[in-house]
């Protein structure tokens, strides 16, 4: 859940895997011509996909799906709709709404889940998430309201590290400092653009703030990586607006900003050669009980300590995630004082802390994979930090219960996932997470179940984390180990049964459009 703080500065803002290098990015389309100044700003385009831009950001959300089902129809690939609503996502809101940057967040896991689809029905999910990015966008006032316009690279001293200017800047609430800064460090390889920028990504252990630059970083497999710099400012945004709110406020920073440093200078992290050392499963184990039983401060330092030790960072990162899917097993669900619209009393979809944390973590364990050594032990140590704290209240016996386990006397895969989904639809997490476990441990594929969960993943609204956490889960899975990886799909089974019965705005129309 947000604190006070997070949610003011939300209404605040509201009311206002590739490593590779990119050319000099000089021109208008790449977002690097003059936009501060006393001349009226120019616009960012496109190239050869404005018009496909301009269609997604200009028209009314109740014309919208049948122009794109149209296009779809004509031969425009669905990735170049994703790619289409990405940048006109982030020209129109550079980070700027909790709405939209969320709709901008689900646009990448969405084409990948249509992969998983049959064809005919392979549109459904980038619809869904096509009409909530045009509704924020419309929302927050279209092409006359945009954010992003094209910047002059600033003149950077050859004396000081990128990532540390941007730092300062983003530090002053200077927001042309830090996007003259960033402009410049864009004008080299995406790559390292992208490393620098994680100095801002971790100055606070905010979900947004990290899944964000992840999941723009991650957009550039459809998008192309010379949008690197459009996509990767609405990062620089989000940073600076939060900065300026915390300045306004007159409020602390974040704490992690003092102890990163400290972690990484008494466990001597920085410059170091990442470890190989591979964990055994009760390691796996006993570090996530660490990171999920503990306070943060004592998670991060267990996760410093860990990698000190030379253990391998994915081993490192596995038990982070393995920690986070506690919190979504654990939850007690929404209390009466919660209860909000599309997540009532006892709901655990949405912005809940399990949810949140696993897909924290499953961002900060890719910019560590993805990233240079110091970025992948700082990340690392965030995401412990960011993990822990929450457990405090929850539930002693994580889901599955083993009394819900032994009310299961089916053991065939049919039986178990007709009941499974008749768990799901009446919104029944304990016998939905019991069901998957028990399919799990009669050796049945699990690919069934994944298609299972999908279509209610699609289908239902999900408070705006359905497709994220689909994918979390997706990714989890396949990277953990056996004897960890059936907690993820349990997790998720509990979340689709939660997430039932609040149909995805656009969903039934795409549908019909679809002829599905």
């Amino acid at each position: 859940m947000m604190n006070r703080n997070r949610r003011e500065f939300l209404a605040d803002v509201g009311k206002g895997m590739l490593i590779a290098s990119v050319g000099p990015a000089v021109t208008a389309e790449l977002g690097l011509a003059p936009a501060f100044g006393a001349d009226e700003p120019k616009r960012l385009l496109f190239g050869d996909r404005e018009p496909l831009v301009a269609l997604i950001q200009d028209t009314p959300v109740d014309k919208l799906l049948p122009l794109v089902v149209a296009k779809l129809k004509d031969g425009t690939e669905l990735k170049e709709v994703v790619a289409a609503a990405a940048l006109a996502n982030a020209r129109t809101l550079a980070g700027g709404d909790y709405v939209g940057y969320h709709a901008f967040m689900a646009l990448a896991p969405s084409y990948l889940m249509a992969q998983e689809m049959p064809k005919e029905k392979q549109a459904l999910p980038v619809l869904k998430v096509v009409h909530r990015n045009a509704r924020s966008i419309q929302e927050w006032g279209g092409q006359a309201k945009e954010v992003l316009h094209p910047v002059t690279p600033a003149e950077l001293p050859k004396d000081r590290a990128g990532g540390e200017l941007l730092r300062e800047a983003c530090r002053k609430g200077d927001m042309e400092g830090a996007e003259r800064t960033f402009a410049a460090l864009a004008k080299g390889p995406a790559g390292e653009a992208f490393n620098q920028l994680q100095l801002l990504i971790y100055e606070d252990a905010n979900v947004h703030r990290v899944v964000l630059a992840w999941r723009a970083w991650a957009m550039l497999d459809l998008v192309g990586k010379e949008q690197a710099h459009t996509l990767l400012r609405q990062s620089v945004h989000y940073c600076v607006d939060w900065e300026k709110f915390l300045l306004r406020k007159r409020l602390a920073p974040p704490a992690i900003r003092a102890l990163l440093p400290k972690l990484l200078d008494q466990y001597k992290l920085a410059g170091r050669t990442l470890g190989q050392r591979k964990a055994e499963d009760a390691w796996i184990e006993r570090l996530a009980e660490t990171v999920y039983g503990n306070d943060r401060d004592r998670a991060a330092d267990a996760a410093a300590a860990a990698l000190a030790e030379g253990m391998a960072p994915e081993d490192v990162g596995e038990a982070i995630a393995l920690a986070a899917n506690r919190l979504v097993l654990s939850d007690p669900g929404r209390s009466k004082e919660e209860d909000d619209e599309g997540k009532p009393e006892g709901s655990v979809h949405g912005d809940s802390h399990g949810v949140h944390a696993s897909d924290a973590a499953n961002a900060w364990r890719n910019i560590a994979r993805v990233s240079i050594p110091d970025n992948t032990i700082a990340s690392l140590i965030v995401a412990a930090y960011f993990t822990a704290g929450w457990s405090a209240g929850y539930l002693k016996k994580p889901y599955p219960r083993s009394e819900d386990l032994e009310k299961i006397k089916a053991k065939d895969a049919a039986t178990l996932l007709r009941d499974a989904e008749a768990a799901i639809k009446e919104r029944d997490q304990a016998r939905a997470a019991a069901l998957v476990q028990r399919y799990g441990e009669q050796g049945h594929p699990h690919r069934v179940v994944f298609d299972l969960l999908l279509r209610y993943a699609v289908s239902e609204d999900g408070a705006l984390h359905a497709e994220k956490y689909y994918r979390t889960v997706t990714e989890e899975f396949a990277a953990a180990r056996p004897a960890f990886r059936w907690r993820q799909l349990v997790a998720l089974a509990r979340v689709t049964a939660s997430e039932y019965g609040f149909s995805a705005p656009g969903y039934a129309e795409a549908c019909r459009l679809l002829k599905v």
